[in-house]
């Protein structure tokens, strides 16, 4: 009798094996309150990696930290019209606290581009102190009503930034190095995933935004996922909150401004990217562990030199975790690893031992192969980054075999249904077809330039849309 599958196969029923992968991998779980989610340790983990990789590359565009609370004044949203009414369905307002009805209802923050703007307004007040950049990790809430662990949660941690800027040059010119230099390159070089980056039409553009740049991924499906957003807000904010300085003419001058975020939906983008039927495939240099070494049985020998090859490993610079419970079945915990997409297992046995080699299992292009021991250090830095080209070039490779360039929206659509992407031009589909699509559940993922960099405007000459499905 064939053996039960570990997960439900993607080609099967790919939500199910999404659910199954964050169960068995040890992800996360469903919290209490419907659309929360409780992120366990390994899950956290990748998180971390995620932070600490993002963080570097925000500190480097010369963004510092800070944080502002969780609560905000009800009244602050509706100062802005149009970005109230883009989050009045998402938002949770505590009415009740302490026992008795607060005299303004508090909002949970959806986002903190009204609370940041209030203290902008006290802590700018020449163009000294301009730009002003500063950015928070944080956790949101906006009330889902489609929930799904990491892509579409209640409550969910992000890093939003908040930006001050004198001009609108300079304005749009930090959108752009934020969507170019810190999340492209931190998707395409860490996750190894492939983003078309690209202009949200004014329809999917961010509320109370002039402009949106969007990061967008094909997934393992052919739906796509926006993985980053980087917004122009032009002088929207600083109107409703009067937020000012005055410039070296002497005169008072609105400020220029920007927000951008990303946020755990990137773990979800991860899985579904680079995931298999066998569970994750994280990429080496994101991977909170990128080699795990494992005692085949309980042997004093092989448990001293799995330690032994531990503490070489984390000497050169591999994030490395030793696994010598040999009271846990080996195969038992080589599934484990597996699901859980460690680049490298490193196992060792008492005949491994006699041979002086361990065998070297890689997740991500799959198979083993007996490796002398004492080249281990030298080769895994190598194997490592190997395997993390492979999968970019997987991802590209992914998303420009299911791309179709199309010229009616019919094709558009039936390309979309088809669990792929479109291109079709933006004078062909324009608002009136971007609504037809709607009707289909397919949207505009982007606008693009004809040489596929990022647009100027809207309506730029050439302009191609991408269309998909989408998470």
């Amino acid at each position: 009798m064939a053996k039960a599958p570990v997960l439900t196969p993607r080609a099967d029923d790919f939500p199910r094996w999404y659910q199954d992968l964050i169960n068995k991998a040890e992800l996360a779980d469903n919290g209490p309150v419907r659309g929360t989610m409780v992120i366990r340790p390994y899950g956290y983990g990748l998180w971390e990696r995620m932070q600490q990789e993002m963080d570097a590359r925000i500190k480097e565009a010369g963004a510092q930290n800070a944080y502002f609370p969780l609560f905000i004044p009800q009244s602050y949203l509706t100062r802005e019209a149009e970005h109230v009414e883009g989050f009045a369905p998402e938002l949770a307002v505590v009415t009740h606290a302490g026992g008795k009805e607060l005299e303004e209802p508090v909002v949970v923050r959806p986002t903190s581009e009204t609370i940041v703007n209030d203290y902008f307004s006290k802590w700018i007040q020449s163009y000294r102190d301009l730009p002003l950049l500063i950015n928070q990790w944080a956790n949101v809430v906006r009330w889902e009503m489609r929930p799904r662990v990491f892509l579409r949660t209640t409550e969910f941690l992000w890093q939003e930034g908040h930006t001050a800027h004198a001009t609108y040059e300079d304005a749009r010119d930090y959108a752009a190095h934020i969507h170019e230099k810190v999340y492209a390159d931190f998707m395409v070089n860490v996750l190894g995933i492939d983003v078309v980056l690209g202009r949200k039409t004014p329809s999917e553009r961010f509320a109370g935004a002039v402009n949106t740049l969007t990061l967008e991924a094909m997934m393992g499906d052919g739906k796509a996922l926006q993985m980053g957003t980087s917004h122009e807000l032009g002088q929207n904010f600083a109107k409703a909150f009067n937020t000012r300085y005055l410039s070296k003419e002497g005169r008072e001058e609105l400020v220029w401004q920007t927000s951008w975020g990303s946020s755990t939906r990137m773990v979800g983008g991860l899985i579904m990217s680079h995931g298999d039927d066998s569970g994750l495939r994280v990429p080496p240099r994101l991977a909170p562990v990128q080699a795990v070494v494992l005692a085949i049985k309980g042997d004093d020998a092989v448990l001293a030199k799995v330690h032994e090859i531990g503490d070489r490993l984390k000497a050169a610079g591999v994030r490395v975790r030793v696994d010598d419970r040999t009271d846990t079945p080996f195969g038992r915990r080589a599934v484990d690893w597996e699901l859980k997409g460690v680049p490298v297992r490193v196992e060792v046995g008492p005949r491994d031992l006699e041979n002086g080699t361990a065998m070297l299992a890689r997740r991500i292009p799959g198979g083993k192969e007996p490796v002398a021991i004492d080249s281990l250090v030298r080769l895994l830095p190598a194997v490592l980054e190997e395997d993390q080209a492979l999968l970019l070039t997987q991802s590209r490779e992914r998303r420009e075999s299911r791309t179709s360039e199309v010229s009616t929206i019919g094709e558009a659509v039936e390309a979309a249904v088809a669990g792929g992407w479109a291109r079709i031009p933006w004078a062909t589909l324009g608002e009136e077809g971007e609504a037809e699509l709607a009707a289909h559940a397919v949207t505009v993922r982007c606008l693009v330039a004809e040489d596929g960099s990022v647009p100027g405007s809207d309506d730029t000459p050439g302009n191609v849309a991408v269309v998909a499905r989408a998470y």
